[in-house]
Protein backbone atom coordinates (compact mmCIF):
# COMPACT_ATOMS: atom_id res chain seq x y z
CA UNK A 1 0.00 0.00 0.00
CA UNK A 2 3.10 2.15 0.77
CA UNK A 3 3.89 2.13 -3.32
CA UNK A 4 0.23 2.93 -4.07
CA UNK A 5 0.65 5.98 -1.59
CA UNK A 6 4.07 6.66 -3.05
CA UNK A 7 2.73 6.51 -6.68
CA UNK A 8 -0.30 9.19 -5.76
CA UNK A 9 1.85 11.59 -4.39
CA UNK A 10 4.21 11.57 -7.85
CA UNK A 11 1.12 11.60 -9.82
CA UNK A 12 -0.45 14.56 -7.97
CA UNK A 13 3.09 16.39 -8.23
CA UNK A 14 2.77 15.48 -12.14
CA UNK A 15 -0.51 17.06 -12.55
CA UNK A 16 0.13 19.93 -10.40
CA UNK A 17 3.00 20.72 -12.79
CA UNK A 18 1.10 19.98 -15.67
CA UNK A 19 -1.73 22.37 -14.53
CA UNK A 20 1.02 25.50 -13.41
CA UNK A 21 2.24 25.12 -17.31
CA UNK A 22 -1.00 25.02 -18.80
CA UNK A 23 -2.26 27.93 -16.88
CA UNK A 24 1.47 30.03 -17.82
CA UNK A 25 0.48 28.88 -21.29
CA UNK A 26 -2.89 31.02 -21.65
CA UNK A 27 -2.84 33.84 -23.51
CA UNK A 28 -3.58 37.33 -21.89
CA UNK A 29 -6.69 37.90 -24.02
CA UNK A 30 -8.55 35.56 -26.36
CA UNK A 31 -8.31 31.90 -23.81
CA UNK A 32 -10.15 29.59 -26.24
CA UNK A 33 -12.98 27.46 -23.85
CA UNK A 34 -10.91 24.27 -24.59
CA UNK A 35 -7.77 25.60 -23.24
CA UNK A 36 -9.85 26.41 -19.55
CA UNK A 37 -11.69 22.62 -20.30
CA UNK A 38 -8.57 21.37 -20.16
CA UNK A 39 -6.92 23.46 -16.65
CA UNK A 40 -10.67 22.02 -14.82
CA UNK A 41 -10.20 18.48 -16.26
CA UNK A 42 -6.32 18.68 -14.32
CA UNK A 43 -7.80 19.98 -11.45
CA UNK A 44 -10.92 17.60 -11.18
CA UNK A 45 -8.11 14.62 -11.12
CA UNK A 46 -5.78 16.64 -9.21
CA UNK A 47 -9.13 16.37 -6.68
CA UNK A 48 -9.65 13.04 -7.07
CA UNK A 49 -6.22 12.08 -6.40
CA UNK A 50 -5.85 13.66 -3.19
CA UNK A 51 -9.07 12.45 -2.15
CA UNK A 52 -7.78 8.94 -2.74
CA UNK A 53 -4.64 9.51 -0.99
CA UNK A 54 -5.85 10.85 1.72
CA UNK A 55 -8.35 7.76 2.17
CA UNK A 56 -5.09 5.69 1.87
CA UNK A 57 -3.62 7.36 5.02
CA UNK A 58 -6.05 7.84 6.94
CA UNK A 59 -6.75 3.81 6.76
CA UNK A 60 -3.72 3.58 8.84
CA UNK A 61 -0.34 2.99 6.70
CA UNK A 62 1.77 5.82 6.98
CA UNK A 63 4.53 6.28 3.86
CA UNK A 64 7.55 5.06 4.57
CA UNK A 65 10.55 8.05 6.03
Amino acid sequence: MEQKIEALKKEISRLLEEKEEREKALPAHSVRPHQLQVIEALEEEIQRKQKELQSLEKSGVEPSR
